[in-house]
């Protein structure tokens, strides 16, 4: 979606990463099959400034991937903050696992191996920020699942509301991007809620109570 000379000076001229971030990064970039997953270096950055603004107290991320972006998100929790990060695969949940615990963070990180529909509810938690990135046909799922239990100054995060380009197809195709162009239209439309959508990386869109 976005040109790659962009996207280098984009890269050019954010903050670098730090050295833990860095080597999930490039883990990540040479050794798994689905490495497009990763929020990357600018999005993470991103991500770590709404959390640094916002200071959560508790954090919910959907999808947990290797545990790059639930980084991120959390160098901005409050000192008895915690994330609450949900993850269905066991071997990524493992991956990310490793790299909380060498974390200063780490204490703070709380991750779930499990359905996110099943888990969502058992967080018995007021979320200061949300964060989803999971399977995108379960997006409005989450969304409704987290909305009612968002605080006072709460913001939901939602990756991937581009997809690709494929929400802009005519017809639109894709059974994940039908599901997102859902998505999208669903907040929209939504009255307890307004919000801006963002075209960095693959779309993120930035969702606040009213």
């Amino acid at each position: 979606m976005i040109s790659p000379l962009v996207d280098a000076y984009a890269l050019q001229y954010t903050s670098p990463e730090e050295a833990l971030m860095q080597e999930i990064n490039e883990f990540t970039m040479r050794n798994h099959p689905q490495s497009n997953m990763l929020s990357g270096h600018v999005q993470g950055k991103l991500l770590s400034f709404i959390s640094t603004i916002l200071r959560p107290k508790y954090v919910l991320e959907v999808g947990t991937f290797v545990g790059y972006s639930g980084l991120y998100l959390a160098q901005g929790l409050s000192p008895d903050g915690e994330l609450h990060t949900l993850e269905l695969r066991e071997e990524d949940a493992q991956t990310a696992r490793r790299y909380f615990a060498r974390s200063e963070k780490g204490k703070q990180i709380h991750l779930h191996t499990g359905n996110a529909l099943d888990l969502i509810p058992q967080i018995d938690r007021k979320w200061d920020l949300v964060f989803i990135d999971a399977d995108k046909t379960g997006y409005i799922d989450y969304y409704e699942l987290v909305v009612p239990r968002l605080s006072d100054r709460g913001m939901i995060l939602a990756d991937n509301v581009l997809f690709h380009g494929e929400v802009l197809e005519e017809p639109i195709k894709g059974k994940n991007a039908k599901a997102i162009q859902a998505f999208n239209e669903h907040v929209k439309q939504d009255p307890r809620t307004e919000q801006i959508l963002l075209t960095v990386r693959d779309g993120l869109l930035l969702i606040k109570k009213k």
